[in-house]
């Protein structure tokens, strides 16, 4: 019995990397039984005679796994946004950010294109940058050019498993040929109709840049909450978390309920109203779905 990691899963076969090279393996059957599913990046126990014909025989234990993209044992999300073409969306950036979270893992922010904005534009966006530094993230800003992205990221992607996610169209399919050019994957255009890109990445794979390793993820069009509790979503918030000991309910949910120290604060200006509203509507979206079930 041998030992590595799923590094990509592909129409069924899923690819087992150790210092032995890689092995092509099929899931053991007793996986469908027991629901379980490999993912890219677990650590994997497999049997194989050769490197075409193996079988994974046990999944070890995740620290952390994503649903959407299916991929577990991540050390940082890096989120790649653009300033224009497809326009930022804060919207969806605190979507995703809600999603990494919940799965415990780091994120990070990148905002490209910058240098497609007005001065104005661009300072209300590096104001926002700002306001997502101060709730802990790092946030990067580059100008449309792949090499200032690359020379922005590369420090963050040293020793780490590294996922970049984001709007489809930014550009993540570009940053990964421009650090593994032998890749040549598939970019696609953004629709001028649509305001976003064609999702261009077929399948999840672990791809070594330097002494890291990043995952080439299919691009977000969009992300339910449907496995998250209304109180879950209020701790995906760091914001909310240094005020939710003093509201007077326990499992305050920070809308209706009286004597609440978040909306308090949100009234004296220490929560974005941005950031606010956004969590108001994901609340929404979580309780009509229990509704609807």
């Amino acid at each position: 019995m041998a030992e590595g990691r799923i590094v990509k899963a592909l129409s069924g076969f899923y690819y087992v990397k150790n210092e032995s090279g890689i092995f092509q393996c099929r899931g053991r059957g007793v996986f469908r039984k027991q629901k379980l599913t490999p993912l890219v990046g677990d650590y994997v126990e497999f049997a194989a005679d050769n490197h075409k014909e193996g079988y994974v025989t046990v999944l070890k234990e995740r620290k952390n796994e994503l649903k959407r993209p299916p991929i577990s044992n991540v050390d940082q999300a890096i989120l790649v946004f653009s300033a224009r073409e497809p326009d930022f969306s804060a919207q969806l950036l605190d979507r995703l950010l809600v999603h990494v979270e919940a799965s415990g893992i780091d994120a990070m922010i990148c905002i490209s294109k910058m240098d497609l904005l007005t001065e104005e534009e661009r300072k209300s966006l590096e104001d926002m940058g700002q306001m997502y530094r101060d709730l802990g993230y790092e946030v990067v800003h580059t100008s449309v050019y792949v090499d200032e992205m690359i020379q922005s990221l590369r420090p963050y992607l040293e020793g780490k498993v590294s996922l970049f996610a984001g709007q489809s169209g930014v550009g993540k399919s570009s940053l990964l040929n421009a650090l593994r050019p032998e890749l040549d994957l598939q970019v696609g255009d953004v629709s001028k109709h649509l305001g976003r890109g064609k999702h261009t990445t077929r399948h999840v794979e672990l791809i070594p840049v330097n002494s890291g390793l990043v995952a080439d993820t299919p691009g977000f069009s969009a992300l339910d909450f449907e496995n998250m509790t209304e109180v879950e979503l209020s701790h995906c918030f760091p914001e909310f978390l240094m005020y939710v000991d003093d509201c007077k309910f326990r499992g305050c949910l920070h809308v209706n309920e009286p004597k609440c120290a978040v909306k308090t604060a949100l009234e004296a200006g220490e929560i974005s109203q941005l950031r606010y509203n956004h969590y108001v509507r994901f609340l929404s979206e979580i309780q009509n779905q229990k509704r609807r079930y």
